[in-house]
This record gives structure tokens, C-alpha cells and sequence, in this order.
């Protein structure tokens, strides 16, 4: 925990490509590195496990723009060198791409919560509904020393489908983000286990669904 403060959302969202390079492997499989996080970060929210005291109060203020996965790491990291910091983010909740782009089914909300709640434990001020448009002008306006962007990458790719301006096509990205909106009929263009996810929640109440992937 001291290195990575979300164990438990690691744990299981991680693809866990290091194991291809274990040398472990050679002699029977590799350490299953995403298990045993996953493990620990669920041990320590049933021990109640809470992040030790890092260094001494710095006296230095840092804004963090965006409470994802890296603005909360970062935030994280910031607090144990003894900064304060505070995160900015624009939506009513915080987790980003972890709340917003990975279903329920595969990351429980719970389980990000929780591990969002250990970091605020830690000392981190997280402000929601609150967009930075003009990072200098927060910087003023907060008196901070340093500011560090972690806005993300919640915008989605676009493959070139021969008349996709004839039909609804929406991108997994965006569809995740607002899963709750229906549509008669849904095209979920990705890449990766990001169209599966978005086919699994749009079949829901849908009359059809086709999930599009480029070879």
C-alpha cells in the first residue's frame, strides 16, 4: 500500500502483463502479482488497514485538476511527502475512468470507494462539481505552489465506418459514461474488452446491440 494506494481496484481491473515476464514462468507459472493485490487490498479493508504517516508538514500547497486514477495517485504520493493537496474535479464523483469507462460488474463501486476514502483519510481535500478552466487563475486563487494535471483520457477514438452518420454510432467511451441513456437500437465501437462491457450493459433493455472492432 505504501507504493500503490488502490490495492483492491488494481487487483482486479489490472491486465497484469508483467506475469508474461516473470521468470518464474520457466519453472511453473508466474507470481500472480494482480491476486495478491487484489488479496491485500481486500485484507485491508476487512483489518481497516489505514496509510501510515508520511514525512513532515512542507508548509507547500499543490492543486491536483482531475480526482482519476492518476490525479488521486498523485495525490496520494504528494500527501505522504507532507504537501497539502487538494483535488479539483469537474464531476460529482470521484474515480474517473475507473467510475465512469469500467462496469460495475467487473470494478464494485464499493470496493472504489472505499479505497478513494482511505486516500481522503490520508489528508487529501477532494472538491467535486468543480472545472478548472483556467489552471493559473486556480493556482491564485487557492495560493498553491505547484499544480499537477491529471485530466485523463475520457475522450473516445473513432474508426472510420463507411456511413456511420446514417445511424446512431456511439463510441464505448461516451456510452459508458452515460449508461443510463437508452436508445432504440446501439453500436459500441472499441477496442479491447471496452466494447464487450459496453455490449453486456446496452443489451439491457435494448432491441439491438452490435459491437464494432477494428482487426
Amino acid at each position: 500500500m505504501r507504493d500503490n494506494p488502490m490495492p483492491a481496484v488494481h487487483g482486479r481491473v489490472c491486465y497484469h502483463p508483467c506475469e508474461s515476464a516473470c521468470n518464474r514462468g520457466a519453472l511453473d507459472s508466474p507470481v500472480g502479482v494482480h491476486a495478491v493485490e487484489r488479496f491485500l487490498g481486500d485484507l485491508a479493508a476487512q483489518e481497516g488497514w489505514t496509510f501510515k504517516a508520511g514525512a513532515a508538514p512542507s508548509g507547500r500547497r499543490v492543486l491536483v485538476v482531475g480526482g482519476g486514477p492518476g490525479g488521486l495517485s498523485a495525490a496520494y504520493h504528494l500527501a505522504r511527502m507532507g504537501h497539502a493537496v487538494e483535488i479539483h474535479e469537474a464531476a460529482s464523483i470521484a474515480g474517473g475512468m475507473m467510475q465512469f469507462g469500467i462496469p460495475a460488474y467487473r470494478l464494485p463501486r464499493e470496493d472504489l470507494e472505499r479505497e478513494i476514502r482511505r486516500i481522503e483519510a490520508a489528508g487529501v481535500k477532494i472538491v467535486l462539481n468543480h472545472k478548472v478552466e483556467d489552471v493559473l487563475a486556480e493556482v491564485a486563487a487557492g495560493r498553491f505552489d505547484a499544480a499537477f494535471l491529471a485530466i485523463g483520457a475520457d475522450v473516445g477514438k473513432h474508426v472510420e465506418i463507411p456511413a456511420r452518420d446514417a445511424v446512431r454510432v456511439l463510441d464505448a467511451v461516451s456510452l459508458l459514461h452515460d449508461v443510463g441513456a437508452s436508445e432504440p437500437r446501439s453500436s459500441a465501437a472499441a477496442w479491447s474488452s471496452m466494447a464487450a462491457a459496453t455490449r453486456r450493459w446496452t443489451r439491457r433493455g435494448q432491441r439491438g446491440v452490435s459491437a464494432l472492432t477494428r482487426p
